[in-house]
């Protein structure tokens, strides 16, 4: 069964609900948390999957313009975490970590100081 998202007008508590395709619009939905009937449908955010060739053609501006970069961690950071945020998969903490480092400012050459271990295979063989 689908599962249905709303918000309750009279204590503004999010809630979800269970209804076949076929209750949806017929069945009364009441507040799971205060009983009301006064309710309203939530509608949740769209992912849209994209292909890798759409991807590597929203990052190619992005790519074009690393040589400028050079000297502008922030916008070297902003690049990397938008460049991560297309691959649409789970990146590692130290990703994370670096970006947030280059957009505060850091220089790429202080983040490899304090983090020697950056890039290096630590998994046991």
């Amino acid at each position: 069964m689908p599962t249905y998202d709303f918000i309750c007008n009279s204590c503004q508590k999010r809630f979800d609900i269970f209804l076949t395709f076929s209750e949806y619009g017929q069945k009364k939905v009441q507040c799971a948390h205060c009983g009301s009937e006064d309710v309203r449908r939530r509608m949740n955010k769209v992912r849209i999957a994209k292909s890798t060739e759409s991807r590597m053609e929203s990052m190619e501006g992005d790519l074009n313009s690393m040589a400028d970069m050079e000297n502008n961690p922030r916008a070297l950071g902003e690049m990397m975490r938008k460049m991560g945020n297309e691959t649409g998969e789970s990146l590692p903490a130290e990703f994370n970590e670096v970006v947030e480092r280059l957009e505060s400012g850091q220089s790429p050459e202080d983040i490899e100081s304090a983090m020697p271990d950056l890039g290096s295979d630590t998994s046991p063989e």
